[in-house]
Parts: C-alpha cells; structure tokens; sequence
C-alpha cells in the first residue's frame, strides 16, 4: 500500500494556520502571566501563618493537579452555564488553562521559596524591612532564579495542552487544522505540518523565556 504525499494545499492554508498560531501564542502569553501571578500567590498562601489558607491552597493543588485538564476546560464552559455563568469560549479557555497552570506553578514556586535560606529573611528583617518587602526584594527574585526553567517547562507544556480548547471552538491551531483536513481530506499532512508547527513554537517559546530569564534574573537561569 503507497501514500502520495501533497502539500499542494498548504499555500491556500497559510492564513488559517497563521490565524491559528497566533491565537494558540495569545492563550499561551496571557495566561502564562496570569498563571505566574496567581502561582507566586498562592505559594506565599502557602506558606502563610493561616491555617485555613494554607488548606485551601493544597486541596486547590490537589485537585486541580488530579483531574484531566479537558474535564476541567468542559466543566467551566459547558458546567458554569446551568449556575448562570456563560462565558465566551476564549474566556473559559484563558479561564481553565490559568487555573490548571496556577495549580502546577504553586508546586513549582513553592519549591523555590523553601529553597532560599532562611537567614535571607532573618538579615532583610535585621535591616529594618517589613516581612511583604522581605518576600518581594529578597525571596521571591532568588526563589525565581532556582525554580525558572522548571516554570519556563510547564509554561510550555500549557501551550501544548492548549489543543484541547479547540475542542469547545476556540479557533487556535488545532481548530484550524481540523478544519483543514476536514476540507482537504489531507489528515496525514494536515497534522504532520501542524505538529512541525507546535514543535517551533515550543523552541521559541523556551528560548525566548530563558533569555529574557537570564535578563531580568540577573543571569540565574540556564
């Protein structure tokens, strides 16, 4: 049995694919920084004097961190609508994939707050700073510098996640590509370049974030 490969399709694809991959990087950029954001939080709750807090934070991991991110992603959009909160299928994408990265990203600060020392803290403290400047001019820039390329990972392994958002009609790459083949009956090529094209973006992606790492980190990350 032979295959005959055509790609003579692809030129009149360009604009769709490009479509595509410039919403799956708008997912990936905003809620990469919401998820960073909401993940230096909840490690700092974390850690906090609260117990009730600290509970919260941990079954808020464990149960994101133990369920599929798809039934996550379908519970926000197709759930949320029966307690009369519908929301347009771009929001509940940024919605599910910040929530689901925030989970992981607690994980990963925390590790790198627990990292750093804690006679750190105990000499801002001697030099007069209040605990939030402690956390914010001390820890959290060395904590960052240890755990980065682990964030940088998980931001990208999001990206990737994000083709299941295609399957409530966000019209990322994976949209695009389904509905490419769906016309051109070229699925072998159709995913092949699709794949080529998750596969750049992923480069990029992490060498971008650990150049501007090593640039705002002050040169602790490799």
């Amino acid at each position: 049995m032979s295959y005959a490969l055509d790609f003579g399709w692809l030129s009149q694809a360009l604009e769709p694919i490009l479509r595509g991959a410039l919403a799956t990087i708008f997912l990936t950029v905003v809620t990469g920084a919401l998820g960073t954001i909401c993940s230096i939080l909840g490690a700092a709750a974390a850690r906090s004097g609260s117990v009730s807090l600290r509970s919260a934070v941990d079954t808020y991991v464990e149960l994101i961190r133990n369920t599929p991110f798809l039934v996550q992603l379908f519970f926000i959009f197709f759930g949320l609508p029966s307690l009369g909160l519908r929301l347009d299928a771009t929001v509940a994408a940024i919605l599910a994939m910040t929530i689901n990265l925030s989970a992981y990203g607690t994980e990963i600060v925390g590790a790198g707050l627990d990292a750093v020392s804690r006679g750190q803290r105990e000499a801002g403290q001697a030099l007069g700073l209040r605990p939030r400047l402690v956390f914010l001019k001390i820890v959290l820039p060395q904590a960052l510098r240890v755990i980065f390329p682990a964030l940088t990972s998980q931001i990208v392994i999001m990206m990737l996640e994000s083709a299941v958002v295609s399957q409530i009609a966000v019209r990322d790459l994976t949209y695009e590509a389904d509905m490419l083949q769906a016309r051109t009956f070229r699925a072998f090529e159709t995913y092949l370049v699709v794949t080529a094209i998750y596969l750049g973006m992923s480069v990029v992606l992490r060498r971008v974030m650990v150049r501007g790492g090593r640039k705002l980190l002050a040169g602790g990350v490799s």
